[in-house]
């Protein structure tokens, strides 16, 4: 009896991870029943022109037929019940339906043949549409396009051995409603592919917020990494791990609640309390620059707000731009909404009827944990329904609920299995190693960014690592360059984050890999920046001619090739300079520094000169060394090429 759990396109969802495999594939009733992979099911998208492997589980020494295509594959599975056999290469096409046969047939629809990627990193990759719907807004609501389909990964970590197989999910295709759950950059870099070639797309999406590289790579590949190796050993302790896992359970076992707007006889907010002692605070802002001295714990924000008769009666959003670290939104007395953590932006829905005409009362429960507390500037903050907007920024009163008091015997956080060694590989990359793929693209980087130098060897070895686990030669390797992101310093310095940058670049030595440069992307107060379609287009230039081998255009911009002293100045030269070099906007070139044997860097004047940029400063008359966009986040990098594409930032002295 062969039993298989499967979903067709039109009525498939999201299984959670939590569910157990013999829930999703039935539970082995007999010898003879046959298994397939998660990513074995209705709607997949296979790799075209290629061979392509199919694999499962079966009874030991049980035959296994295979019909795709009008063309019959049979093969017998080994002693421990595993089965594999390749499918002759397939044009794109389709819709097909493929039968497999054992004891009994399953029988798998609308299968697409086209190109597969998998697309994996972290928070930036994972990033769904729906995250960013107000930008794209249009693209989720214009959504119509079968060829597009992806696949997502349930998050799932193992620090011990190699998992066989995915914890669940389904294929989904590009519609309003499923296109919310594709990653942003993903679905753009598909949807320039599938535009320009015409032919399906799928991407298989393996990503996880906040996760280091050396979760995504294999322990054999990690062995010239000493301090990784004694990690998974480490891990490998059971009672190690479980000890750690206790004590962090129970020193952060909430207590009784403490804060005052929540325990006194009238709620801070409820409509009816009276405010008494407030203070004047600003939205946005972090409080510690309004008079509040290094507050970690809970402030409250209250305010009324007038709103016209005419956005009542009708659902609202509110938009709360982002928090440090944790808030909760109350509307006259009735919660509407909360987040946890600091990144995502607060955008919240505000039911119908909720909302009177005139004063309404806003109340925001604020958390902070460490650093500075509050709002974030440069943010949308305001309510709205309909084409009626109303502000939310300007002077609150603000009360302090509760004061943390400081940790004087701290107990060793948890082990965030997703953060280790190996983890993630095990989990997630592992049990797809046998789908045939087109290419990589990876968005990963923030959590490693203060350890470039290990970076610079570890995304090659996570590179080498994946490309032979595939086993299919050397599979073209995109990935994205860190953009700017924190404070803008206006003078020369230091940067982890432009160090991080050039060790990313260092990658483009290895073969059929490529770069999308996105210092230009960045927004100086979010590590999530909005403008994922930017990412995912130039993703996909760089796909038209690594992956497909197209000619006679730029796909690049600029990236240093070497620099030449000629008396008082330096002169560089560059590779991907396409129809020529220009600032970007037609500005002087700015950002770049100059120094001399002391390494002491000024900021210099820089020009295009037959190709090539001439620096130099009067305060530097014996010049060596050249720095361009070096820094956590430079103010407004403008050189790139006629394509609009922007130089990568670098620098000689290394």
């Amino acid at each position: 009896m062969i039993r298989l759990f499967t979903n067709t396109l039109q009525t498939s969802r999201l299984l959670p991870a939590a569910l157990a495999i013999t829930t999703l594939l039935g539970t082995q009733t007999t010898s003879a029943q046959v298994k397939l992979p998660r990513l074995v099911r209705d709607s997949m998208i296979l790799q075209r022109d290629t061979k392509v492997s199919l694999w499962g589980w079966a009874s030991p020494k049980e035959k296994v037929t295979v019909r795709f295509n009008n063309k019959r594959y049979t093969t017998t599975t080994a002693a421990d019940g595993k089965w594999r056999l390749w499918l002759a290469p397939t044009p794109a096409g389709g819709p097909y339906m493929m039968e497999i046969a054992g004891s009994n047939k399953i029988e798998l629809k609308d299968i697409l043949v086209g190109d597969v990627y998998l697309c994996a990193g972290q928070s930036n990759m994972v990033h769904q549409m729906n995250l960013h719907s107000v930008r794209y807004a249009n693209d989720i609501a214009t959504a119509n396009n079968p060829q597009i389909r992806q696949f997502w990964i349930p998050y799932v970590n193992d620090m011990n051995a190699t998992r066989a197989d995915l914890a669940g999910g389904n294929w989904k295709w590009a519609n309003p409603e499923d296109v919310r759950n594709f990653s942003a950059v993903a679905y753009f870099f598909a949807r320039d592919i599938n535009e320009r070639y015409k032919v399906p797309i799928g991407i298989i999406n393996a990503s996880i917020g906040g996760t280091p590289i050396e979760s995504w790579i294999s322990e054999e590949a990690l062995q010239t990494f000493p301090n990784f190796v004694s990690t998974i050993q480490r891990n490998r302790d059971t009672a190690y791990i479980n000890t750690l896992q206790r004590n962090a359970s129970a020193a952060n076992k909430p207590g009784p609640v403490k804060d005052k707007g929540l325990t006194g006889l009238q709620h801070w907010y409820d409509p009816a309390y009276q405010p008494k002692a407030w203070r004047d605070i600003a939205i946005p802002g972090y409080w510690e620059d309004q008079g509040i001295k290094d507050l970690n714990g809970t402030i409250w924000y209250r305010r009324e707000i007038d709103i016209p008769a005419s956005m009542t009666g009708k659902e609202a959003r509110v938009f709360l731009g982002r928090i440090h670290d944790a808030d909760v939104l109350y509307i006259n007395g009735k919660q509407v909404g909360n987040t946890t953590y600091l990144y995502p932006q607060r955008r919240y829905n505000v039911p119908a009827g909720l909302l009177k005409a005139g004063k309404n009362t806003f109340a925001i429960r604020v958390s902070n944990f460490n650093g500075k507390g509050g709002f974030v500037s440069d943010k949308p903050y305001y309510v709205f329904a309909g084409n009626d907007t109303v502000s939310l920024t300007g002077y609150w009163q603000y009360k302090v609920g509760e004061v943390f008091e400081p940790v004087t015997n701290p107990v060793p956080p948890p082990v965030a299995a997703q953060n280790q060694p190996m983890a993630n590989y095990n989990g997630m990359i592992a049990p797809i190693l046998n789908y045939t793929l087109k290419g990589f693209c990876w968005y990963q980087g923030e959590t490693n960014a203060g350890r470039p130098d290990e970076y610079a060897r570890l995304q090659p070895a996570l590179i080498a690592d994946w490309r032979s686990r595939w086993n299919q030669g050397e599979l073209p390797f995109l990935f994205v360059q860190l953009p700017g992101y924190m404070d803008v310093n206006y003078r020369p310095e230091e940067s982890s984050w432009a160090t991080f940058r050039e060790a990313q670049r260092k990658s483009l030595s290895i073969p059929n890999t490529g770069m999308a440069v996105a210092i230009d992307l960045g927004e100086w107060n979010d590590v999530h920046p909005d403008n994922k379609k930017s990412v995912g287009d130039r993703l996909a230039l760089a796909a038209r001619a690594i992956v497909y081998g197209e000619k006679g255009f730029e796909y690049s911009g600029p990236i240093y090739e070497s620099a030449s002293v000629e008396g008082n100045k330096i002169v560089i030269s560059f590779t991907h300079t396409g129809g020529g070099l220009i600032a970007l906007d037609n500005e002087p070139l700015s950002n770049f520094a100059i120094a001399g044997a002391d390494k002491k860097f000024v900021w210099a004047t820089a020009r295009i000169e037959n190709g090539k940029v001439v620096v130099s400063s009067d305060q530097v008359t014996q010049p060596k060394y050249v720095r361009y966009a070096w820094s956590d986040n430079p103010d407004n990098p403008n050189l790139g090429n006629q394509e609009r594409l922007p130089a990568s930032p670098f620098r000689t002295d290394q």
